[in-house]
């Protein structure tokens, strides 16, 4: 095969952008480990490295997994390539202060253990570039609210697989509309049994059917969140 006999090293910085797309299509995660690690050594700056390469390549990742090309398996390995060369960014982008799209905290909800729709947001997002605090499954209201507390992120996003444990993000939006800090915060909310008029129903800003159109909602209402006028 020719694509063995790709040398990493030898490629410009445009054809090496352009096989790390590749490769994170493909989730080889030893590859983009080694071209991150080349662009940096070639003097990018780390937050170049970040969109013009990673998220660049999650973005086509996230399109094809919107539109049936790519699945959950092959959107997972892509994520975890991903992972790898953030790792190694992750350092530098907080060395150089470089901005960052936004921040979300995402959980599972309480009674609720299922995690693999999460689990794919909170890749998608952070290969998008945003900072994505994880608080696993299983989550009260007290928890959520205590992570909102000490994060201060721009996200709450919520997920829920069983029509059981749904109610429970009313339950949360309720609590944070108490506290009066409900519109401090953009809410997604997530999982199968969901749908909007659910998510409008309990008072969340979007529902969101799958990874992808987490990570487009995302974007535009925090685009939003930061254009608009303070008042």
């Amino acid at each position: 095969m020719a694509d063995d006999e790709i040398i990493l090293s030898e490629l410009s910085d445009d054809e090496l952008v352009l096989q790390m797309h590749d490769d994170l299509y493909d989730g080889l995660k030893e590859e983009i480990e080694e071209a991150v690690n080349l662009l940096i050594a070639r003097g990018w700056a780390p937050y170049d490295a970040l969109t013009k390469a990673l998220v660049a390549g999650m973005t086509i990742v996230g399109a094809d997994f919107r539109d049936g090309i790519l699945f959950v398996p092959e959107v997972l390995l892509a994520a975890n390539a991903m992972k790898g060369g953030m790792a190694i960014l992750k350092p530098l982008l907080i060395a150089t202060g470089a901005p960052r799209m936004g921040k979300m905290v995402i959980g599972t909800v309480k009674g609720d253990i299922h995690d693999i729709g999460k689990n794919l947001v909170g890749m998608m997002m952070e290969g998008a570039g945003f900072e994505v605090r994880d608080l696993g499954i299983n989550n009260s209201v007290e928890k959520y609210l205590d992570a909102l507390e000490a994060e201060k992120p721009d996200i709450l996003g919520m997920s829920a697989l069983l029509t059981t444990t749904m109610p429970y993000m009313k339950v949360v939006i309720d609590t944070m509309k108490e506290r009066g800090m409900r519109d401090d915060y953009i809410v997604l909310v997530g999982g199968a049994p969901l749908n909007e008029e659910f998510s409008k129903a309990i008072g969340a800003d979007a529902y969101c059917r799958d990874a992808a159109v987490a990570v487009e909602t995302a974007k535009a209402y925090v685009a939003r969140k930061h254009n608009r006028p303070n008042v």
